[in-house]
């Protein structure tokens, strides 16, 4: 009976197989750049290939110094290294120390070619890219009914938004009727009205992600009214799909994020939005009532009764004032009235008749001041102070030797 081995026995044979051979350890493999990849650690992890097959590779972190550029898909490059088998999976990788670029591939070229065209027609502009709503209600999403991409956009968008609507279109997103099948998806979800849609998948090699590299895929999006969310791939991956549509997204996750508003941060929004506005409305209710009170305070100062009183109150001040005035002006006039009485009364004839004077008239009427003014035997009336007589000039005595200046005789 033939030996038995074990897994571990046959592949620890290969792998000294490997080791033994002199070409594998010392070897430079010319290829294209597939399926990049650039891990956490510092790793890359990467395929060659050419037109009839491929070969896995890996360049660990403490070899990067050979390494003078950054690797992307599609370059074509000049990997040396050495050929050795892993252990654990019983497969043969290339292990990369040094990586020059010589040009690029076939696929990149194509991709560099169409990308151009694409750009000078004017389907990368800015100008026709149209915003995604902020609250989309519907969603639509074209990629494959199964895999990562559209467990990772229903999972998010679960999370976010219970409410939001998804729409699937379950399409084809590699191999060789993909772009026909994504052009349907897009053009039906168009046509459905729906608020944004997602285009997309996971990752893989640049094989893997060519149908959004189709001119066909490119000019569906374009033309699609719904705006359109490209999520193909990784964050590292970039197709003309992610050119052409209203926005990029780096994985379908992020596409979800970006499709799909938060639900407990819009409540939560709307929550200190409407307790501002309560707030400004408190206040705002606060400054028209101080207003009213302060309208109504110049109101009531101005109203009219109030402004009757006053000048009611106002006329009755003046008159008391005049009153005052007038009592004061009739005290002054009694008061003057008396002094010139009081004057009046010494002047008066009567008075001095009352002290023992006459008061002597001609039969005229004239009064008579002084012996010059009659004649011895004339008639003479003599008013006293309480009454009359009439007297006869027997004799006159002039007290003055010379005529003076009272007058002539009375006739």
């Amino acid at each position: 009976m033939a030996s038995v081995y074990s897994v571990t026995q046959v592949n620890s044979y290969i792998k000294n197989m490997f080791v033994q051979d002199f070409l594998l350890n010392r070897i430079s493999v010319r290829g294209e750049v597939s399926n990049c990849k650039y891990h956490t650690s510092g790793h890359i992890y990467f395929t060659l290939k050419d037109k009839s097959g491929t070969l896995s590779a890996v360049m660990f972190a403490s070899q990067r110094r050979g390494l003078a550029f950054g690797l992307q898909e599609g370059q074509q490059v000049v990997v040396s290294g050495s050929v050795d088998v892993y252990e654990r999976d019983g497969k043969y990788q290339l292990y990369a120390k040094e990586i020059k670029r010589e040009g690029v591939g076939d696929l990149f070229e194509r991709f560099q070619k169409l990308r151009d065209e694409l750009e000078d027609m004017g389907m990368f502009a800015a100008e026709y890219k149209q915003p995604i709503p902020k609250y989309a209600k519907t969603v639509g999403v074209v990629t494959a009914s199964t895999g990562a991409a559209i467990r990772d956009i229903m999972n998010i968008s679960a999370r976010r938004n219970p409410y939001v609507q998804l729409v699937l279109y379950p399409a084809l997103v590699q191999g060789e009727n993909a772009k026909e099948s994504i052009v349907k998806g897009i053009q039906t979800l168009d046509a459905m009205g729906l608020d944004v849609m997602i285009v997309g998948r996971g990752g893989g090699s640049i094989e893997d992600l060519w149908a959004f590299n189709e001119e066909m895929v490119a000019r569906a999006i374009f033309d699609c009214k719904t705006p359109v969310i490209s999520a193909v791939g990784h964050e590292t991956d970039v197709t003309i799909a992610d050119y052409v549509a209203d926005l990029r997204a780096p994985t379908p996750s992020a596409a979800a994020e970006l499709a799909v508003f938060d639900y407990s941060q819009f409540e939560g929004r709307l929550q200190v939005i409407f307790q501002a506005l309560t707030r400004g409305m408190e206040r705002s209710l606060e400054r028209k009532k101080s207003r009213l009170d302060q309208y109504r305070l110049k109101l009531q100062m101005h109203h009219p009764e109030r402004r009757l009183n006053e000048y009611q109150q106002r006329l009755v001040d003046m008159e008391e004032q005049m009153e005052r005035f007038l009592e004061q002006r009739l005290t002054d006039r009694k008061h003057r009235l008396a002094l010139l009485c009081g004057r009046l009364h010494g002047l008066s004839p009567l008075e001095t008749l009352s002290r023992g004077f006459g008061y002597v008239t001609a039969d005229t009427g004239k009064a008579v001041t002084s012996v010059k003014q009659v004649k011895s035997g004339r008639h003479l009336q003599v008013r006293l102070a309480d009454g009359e007589m009439k007297t006869q000039v027997l004799e006159i005595l002039s007290y003055e030797e010379e005529e003076g200046e009272h007058g002539r005789v009375v006739d």
